[in-house]
């Protein structure tokens, strides 16, 4: 009997609480959202802009072809500074976006218009909480015709195989000197007092290996006569970026930061070598998916692909340099699983729209590595690993494995190389320093030439 008379009150009461909760939703929803931070990242690939805020935001958008322009309805908020920040972060050599308006379309609703420069193709969405970002609205920007990287690269080669004035300097260029260096290193010096050219037969030049780690290598693979008919790519890879800002040291360095700064500095030295080009998934300050990546690398036809990156611990006592290739039987280690785990999840941080079918397609490809792309990329890891151990200390004196994400292009030979350890105060003081940085691009350098002495790239029909 009491069970029947409480039910009843139980339900008003459950309704009353009800009523209050949606009560205070209403309230907070007309407080609006708290605007945490706003953030322009401009590159050559596209223009990212972010709203932070500490509550959702549901937008309405259109795109008004001509002139392009964006135009974003934001609701449940009012016209604050915060937002008027914008239109300031935005710099007149921006390649995408020619301005930024806001104004309070109606109560609780702003209107964000995006001028642009060209017809694009933007993407609006939002990413959750995660790492130590609140709740984000992303405003990606591509341009409607991408530029072919591979294109670019190639008439870059062929403006400097075209001196300008110098038709003879041209014409020694077109012999392509890199099939001449593999060779060369097929078949014994005839002299043992012989000149070094270019460098190739320093013993502490950066393109190739020191005195006695030199083995021959299989000219075979090159045009008869030692030439090759194509250009030689190497894909540098610095890791996070933008939105990601990678492990940050104790002193504030941030991965992503020195990570570019090395990739800067090893793109000058590979291309100074003859035939040679360096190709960089981000050049600047900017986020870049883990399969778009690979997914780069593949368009340019890279032969190799090195991801750069800066380690970080709980601690500050693990120290030295490390390289890994990808795995298909499992981590080699529990520490190369957990760092892998770590690598991986810079999309989560960097922020990807989920619901670009394009992300799903390029993610099956990252399925398709092979045994032998394996067995290469840990023939240029250990190439790499001798030379890092040359200028700093080793972490493990192996190449270790592990299933990164971003090493899973099925036909180039893919390592990704830590540094340093950025978590260690010693260790982040020298990443910071322009003479470690030269060393180890230095290092680096000498290792991508020992790895093609012994193993030629193949002929392929990128002509130059």
């Amino acid at each position: 009997m009491d069970n029947q008379h409480q039910t009843p009150l139980s339900r008003r009461s459950t309704l009353q609480l009800g009523a209050v909760v949606l009560l205070l939703g209403a309230q907070h929803l007309a407080r609006g959202a708290s605007i945490v931070a706003v953030r322009v990242w401009p590159s050559a690939d596209y223009t990212r802009l972010t709203i932070e805020s500490d509550t959702e935001i549901r937008t309405r958008q259109l795109f008004i072809p001509e002139p392009p322009r964006l135009a974003v309805d934001i609701e449940g908020i009012d016209l604050i500074p915060a937002l008027r920040e914008l239109v300031a972060k935005v710099k007149a050599d921006d390649p995408y976006i020619a301005g930024i308006r806001v104004g309070q379309n109606a109560p609780g609703v702003v209107r964000l218009v995006i001028d642009l420069k060209q017809p694009m193709r933007p993407q609006v969405f939002t990413l959750q909480p995660v790492a130590a970002y609140q709740h984000r609205l992303v405003f990606d920007l591509y341009p409607a015709q991408a530029a072919d990287p591979l294109a670019a690269l190639i008439a870059e080669r062929l403006a400097d195989r075209q001196p300008a004035g110098n038709p003879e300097k041209a014409e020694t260029l077109a012999a392509d000197p890199l099939g001449d260096l593999i060779a060369r290193h097929a078949t014994p010096p005839p002299t043992a007092g012989r000149a070094p050219v270019d460098g190739a037969d320093n013993a502490h030049g950066p393109g190739m290996p020191h005195g006695r780690d030199r083995e021959p290598a299989m000219a075979g693979r090159s045009k008869p006569g030692g030439k090759t008919d194509r250009l030689v790519i190497v894909a540098l890879d610095p890791g996070h970026g933008g939105e990601d800002p990678g492990a940050v040291g104790p002193g504030g360095t941030r991965e992503k930061d020195v990570v570019l700064q090395i990739a800067l500095r090893l793109r000058d030295r590979i291309n100074k070598q003859p035939n040679m080009r360096a190709f960089l998934t981000r050049d600047a300050d900017f986020f870049v998916p883990l399969n778009v990546r690979v997914q780069k690398a593949r368009r340019v036809q890279a032969d190799l692909f090195i991801s750069i990156h800066a380690d970080a611990f709980f601690t500050a006592r693990p120290q030295g340099a490390s390289v890994f290739a990808l795995s298909d039987k499992g981590a080699s280690s529990s520490a190369a699983r957990w760092m892998a785990d770590k690598e991986n999840s810079a999309d989560l941080v960097g922020g990807i729209n989920a619901r670009a079918k394009e992300a799903q397609v390029q993610r099956a490809l990252l399925d398709m590595s092979t045994t032998a792309q394996i067995n290469d990329s840990l023939k240029l890891g250990t190439a790499m690993l001798g030379e890092i151990g040359n200028v700093g200390k080793l972490h493990k004196p192996h190449v270790e494995q592990a299933g990164f994400a971003v090493l899973k292009a099925p036909d180039i030979p893919s390592v990704l190389v830590e540094t340093a350890f950025i978590s260690n105060p010693d260790e982040e003081a020298r990443l910071r320093s322009d003479s470690y940085q030269i060393e180890l691009s230095d290092a680096l350098m000498r290792g991508i030439g020992r790895y093609f002495a012994k193993n030629p790239p193949l002929a392929r029909n990128r002509a130059l």
